[in-house]
């Protein structure tokens, strides 16, 4: 295992942390290139980022599509996938990659369980932190198979505090640790248990689900009072069509299964992400509607609240 000392840090796309901020040698992992979907994409977000750390950035793994992945083809330092080519992040990393990188003070990852596992993985000098847990983030990352009961749970707590930094590195550290903590196991279990308030209120809200021709469902949440679980959202409207559509105030959401064949980001004409989820913002509507071949006399038919 890598040092203990190592930084964590957790970050998204769209809000990259201050490269000043980080200490040492940094390895990302697990973050998409910003599209241009993301209000400033990869020229205003993840390029002055990759620039702020010059050499410092000792790796950036990641398994989300991107135009710009050619770019940096040529680069060592960026070992960069498709989400076709590897389903999740952890299964990137093995020994010989991280010994090949070396050591890093800071690790940047994104806070769901593909990202967390792969951090985790990556103290582990590329070892998983238990068997089959590769299998795991695959099967959450891709809602593909089912995971194992400890997947299963971490994955719920992080749904249900999805913006709870402590509970992140909590993960990390005890799957980096191989679950030897039980103390920790019954942490993240008190979590994951907050779902199921969460879970009712969702499936309320999926009630509103209208489906359109040609083969879309969607539902407008705009000034929903109670707290939704947004994938499972998504997946209750693939239940219904092989595309599901979330307007939530000013962003819409659309997913599409791992294996419907359905590349969202060629459909939308965006550069990057996944290409079986994606959020654009509400002002392009019509652009979405329209490359999904939804008629707007159909729309008419969802309470879209502004």
């Amino acid at each position: 295992m890598t040092s203990p000392d190592t930084h964590l840090v957790f970050a998204t796309p769209r809000k990259l942390p201050k490269a000043r901020t980080l200490e040492g040698r940094v390895v990302v992992i697990d973050l998409a290139f910003a599209s241009e979907a993301s209000g400033g994409g990869f020229e205003g977000i993840t390029l002055p980022f990759i620039e702020a750390l010059g050499p410092r950035l000792a790796a950036w793994v990641d398994h989300h599509d991107h135009a710009q992945h050619k770019r940096f083809a040529d680069d060592p330092r960026f070992v960069l996938a498709t989400k076709a080519q590897h389903g999740a992040c952890p299964e990137m990393i093995d020994p010989a990659l991280v010994e090949r990188i070396g050591p890093a003070q800071t690790i940047v990852c994104h806070p769901d369980f593909d990202g967390l596992a792969a951090a985790a993985k990556w103290l582990r000098t590329g070892v998983e932190p238990y068997p089959g847990c590769d299998l795991d983030a695959r099967a959450i990352d891709t809602r593909m198979g089912t995971p194992s009961p400890v997947a299963e749970m971490i994955d719920r707590a992080l749904r249900a505090r999805p913006r709870d930094q402590s509970l992140s590195g909590m993960v990390v550290r005890h799957l980096a640790t191989g679950l030897s903590d039980a103390a920790l196991t019954a942490t993240i279990q008190l979590a994951a248990d907050e779902m199921r308030a969460l879970e009712a209120s969702t499936r309320r809200l999926a009630l509103g689900y209208v489906r359109l021709d040609p083969g879309v469902a969607v539902v407008d949440i705009t000034g929903r009072t109670s707290a939704v679980d947004k994938t499972q959202l998504l997946l209750m409207g693939q239940d219904r069509e092989r595309i599901a559509m979330v307007v939530d105030g000013d962003s819409i959401t659309l997913a599409t299964r791992f294996d419907a064949g359905i590349d969202l980001l060629k459909l939308l004409g965006l550069s990057g992400g996944m290409p079986t989820r994606v959020s654009v913002h509400r002002n392009r509507l019509d652009q979405v509607c329209e490359a999904l071949g939804i008629r707007p006399d159909d729309m008419s038919s969802v309470a879209l609240r502004r």
